[in-house]
């Protein structure tokens, strides 16, 4: 079970929680950093933070998926943006905000930075989500007629 906490003395977070707590016994997976690169290793849209961050979401969901399990159960995330302008990290948030991670909310760090792993990258998110438990598929007894 994920509970969210927006703190009532703090400024109110416009669509993240200040803090998410797991119930101990609850399985998480801890994801390296996802980047705007296809498939076949080339980075997808050059110069564009927010195309790039609309592939580091795509590439994001498959590693939740590859875990079992999805946006909705994100935790955490940490966003790096290679800028220092409030108007570029702004539309990387934009993105964030519309992708499934808003339905937590979840607890995130925004952040501008000088420069990110890859030539030409320019956005990566590092996530903590929970692996919620499989529910046992029902038996179906064979029809006897």
């Amino acid at each position: 079970m994920v509970q969210r906490v927006t703190v009532p003395s703090l400024f109110a977070p416009p669509v993240y929680a200040h803090a998410s707590v797991v119930e101990a016994g609850t399985r998480l997976a801890f994801l390296a950093g996802s980047v705007p690169l296809d498939a076949d290793g080339k980075l997808v849209g050059a110069g564009d933070p927010v195309r790039q961050t609309e592939q580091v979401l795509a590439n994001l969901d498959e590693q939740l998926l590859a875990v079992g399990s999805d946006m909705a159960h994100v935790v955490s995330t940490d966003v790096y943006v290679v800028s220092g302008e409030p108007a570029v990290l702004s539309a990387v948030w934009d993105v964030v905000e519309a992708s499934g991670l808003s339905i937590g909310p979840h607890s995130s760090t925004l952040l501008g930075v000088t420069c990110l792993g890859y030539t030409g990258q320019l956005v990566e998110i590092t996530a903590t989500a929970v692996v919620p438990e499989v529910e046992p598929v029902a038996e179906i007894e064979p029809d006897c007629a």
